[in-house]
């Protein structure tokens, strides 16, 4: 059992970290991990098809990024615009926080804002003069590790073809990797988990198992639960729809249509109920979803193929390559 955070560590050199996404979606490579052979292969990710078989079913998260970061007037606060909580009133994360402490004010296009108060988590709560959609106007929120500003090409980017349900503040990029023609070529369907920023939060504790995770929002309809039900193998793309799928399975054998959220945080020995193969991206050093995975493929595997990886080049991240693990 692998319990500690130096347990998930790896060294990556920083010019694999993806800066940018490929100029078209289905290009990336896919690392192929076989679990029983314990083997690994290099492919594209437009393969995909070849291994799945006819009663697979694909199951994606179809949440939509927010627009959500903005910056003050005088460009020296950045917002992570999280909730809108009423007429005034949101819920952000800032940066730097030393500069937006309870009772400080600046202005985002002229619209004074003011701290009220501070969460446990850190997250501000802050007060308008006027009753604005800080949305309205706003950019992707890129993660830290992309060290550019966000543009126009990350809007379609940083977005799934799929996406539809509105409530993200990170995509899910596993998904990122498809367009609408492969997606039509596989059996499907949708559930949605609205990604917060607590998914990215840094582990701090050593011993991993004291770590809690911020609860997120997720649903399942009727239809995709009876789909997911009768598929013979479910093919999770990407850790947010694993926690979804392993979430809504947590109280009975079989899944069913619910709304609710979930603070479930996966880590080495847990046992699958719901997912058989797995789609994701390369992790960060420890972090909560290169345990997730660490739990799937098994961790000594896992971290020999983000070695090879490393050694062939593949690209990190976000707007990175992908790996199978089967």
């Amino acid at each position: 059992m692998s319990a500690w955070l130096s347990d998930y560590d790896y060294d990556l050199p920083q010019e694999l970290i993806a800066q940018r996404p490929l100029q078209r979606r289905e290009d990336s490579r896919m690392m192929v991990l076989h679990r029983g052979e314990q083997t690994v292969e290099h492919r594209q990710f437009r393969e995909l098809k070849m291994f799945l078989q006819p009663e697979d079913l694909l199951v994606l998260n179809d949440t939509r990024v927010l627009p959500a970061r903005r910056f003050s007037d005088d460009g020296g606060i950045e917002f992570l615009f999280l909730e809108r909580l009423g007429p005034k009133h949101w819920k952000c994360l800032v940066r730097p926080g030393r500069k937006m402490r309870v009772g400080a004010t600046t202005k985002i296009e002229n619209v004074t804002l003011r701290v009220e108060r501070i969460t446990t988590g850190g997250e501000r709560i802050v007060a308008l003069d006027e009753d604005v959609d800080l949305y309205t106007g706003g950019s992707m929120p890129l993660p830290p590790y992309i060290r550019r500003p966000s543009d126009e090409k990350d809007a379609a980017r940083y977005q799934t073809v799929f996406a539809h349900e509105v409530g993200a503040v990170a995509a899910p990029t596993a998904g990122l990797h498809f367009t609408g023609e492969i997606l039509n070529e596989i059996p499907h369907t949708f559930v949605t988990l609205h990604v917060g920023p607590g998914t990215f939060l840094p582990v701090r504790s050593e011993e991993i198992a004291e770590h809690r995770m911020h609860a997120e929002r997720f649903s399942i309809s009727q239809r995709a639960a009876d789909k997911i039900n009768n598929a013979q193998r479910v093919i999770a793309v990407g850790t947010t729809t694993v926690r979804t799928l392993e979430s809504g399975r947590r109280k009975g054998e079989e899944l069913v249509a619910q709304e609710s959220a979930t603070d479930l945080f996966i880590y080495p020995p847990y046992n699958f109920r719901s997912v058989d193969v797995l789609l994701t991206n390369f992790h960060l050093p420890r972090s909560t979803l290169l345990m997730l995975v660490s739990a799937f493929a098994g961790r000594e595997f896992l971290l020999r193929a983000y070695e090879e990886a490393i050694r062939e080049r593949y690209r990190f991240y976000s707007y990175g390559d992908c790996m199978l693990i089967l």
